[in-house]
């Protein structure tokens, strides 16, 4: 939906979660030869200033990356992660926060395909002038949601797919599951990192079984909730991560992480993690 703007969100726990898994899966990824294409069907603007009126005016990242940037003790998936906030911070400090397509651009080898998918015509803009230099990379107006299915299977049958749609519409989670089960017709093989908020909606709390449902080779379940509600019951409690199709290194990675995220990201007295498996 046109009307969000992930700069009000930028660095958050959510993002935390989101990134470090992500940095995860790349990682796994380019420790084979073999190039791979990298999807992300809602990329965002690709990068946002920490100090904007809409970063500050609840400074959500305060809660997320802010807590970890000064930390010794970060578990090596969590620094991993940070290391690459830091290099997008040359100057030191936290000033800017990387959107997914900085970590791809990062993170990805000069071999591997990326497609990014964005409406917003600003975000799009900065998204595209940013890229315009990355070989193998293409930059694309139009709904994630569809223009997924022309990018599977690709030639050199690795793909990674990141789909992390804004959720303002009810109507995104049915899509988001058909999206998911046309994309695994297309290429079973595909790793598919979905991440979800959670919030007091039944689409969101049915929305990890279902995705489950449609991953016969295997998935990951991740989530953590950090956060309090507010009055009304409402807000994002946490957020979580589900992957079809995950690397087999991830589960012991996140064993060790989980725990130490819902401590340090904790807004609540009693911060709590969920992580589940089914091999394939």
């Amino acid at each position: 939906m046109l009307a969000y703007r992930h700069a009000f969100h930028a660095g958050n726990h959510a993002d935390v979660l989101k990134h470090t898994v992500l940095c995860a899966v790349l990682r796994h990824m380019a420790q084979k030869d073999k190039p791979y294409r990298l999807i992300d069907t809602h990329a965002g603007a690709g990068g946002y200033s920490l100090g904007t009126p809409e970063a500050l005016k609840k400074g959500e990242f305060e809660h997320g990356i802010a807590r970890l940037m000064d930390r010794s003790d970060l578990p090596p998936m969590v620094a991993d992660y940070v290391q690459v906030v830091r290099d997008f911070n040359p100057d030191g400090g936290l000033g800017r926060y990387p959107g997914s397509p900085e970590f791809e651009r990062r993170l990805l080898r000069p071999q591997d395909e990326l497609r990014l998918f964005e409406l917003h015509p600003a975000d799009l803009r900065t998204l595209a002038a940013h890229h315009a230099d990355r070989p193998h990379t293409e930059v694309h107006h139009e709904d994630g949601f569809t223009g997924l299915r022309a990018q599977l299977p690709p030639p050199s049958r690795r793909a990674v797919v990141l789909i992390d749609p804004s959720y303002e519409l009810k109507a995104d989670y049915a899509r988001l599951v058909a999206t998911v089960r046309e994309a695994l017709q297309r290429f079973a093989e595909a790793v598919i990192l979905v991440w979800y908020p959670q919030v007091s909606r039944i689409e969101a709390a049915q929305l990890p079984k279902r995705l489950q449902n449609l991953a016969p080779k295997g998935w990951l379940h991740a989530r953590l909730t950090v956060q309090p509600l507010d009055v009304q019951g409402f807000g994002l409690a946490g957020s979580g991560m589900v992957v079809i199709n995950p690397p087999w290194t991830l589960h012991a990675q996140l064993r060790d992480t989980l725990p130490y995220l819902a401590q340090a990201l904790a807004q609540v007295d009693t911060p709590s993690h969920l992580l589940e498996q089914r091999a394939a």
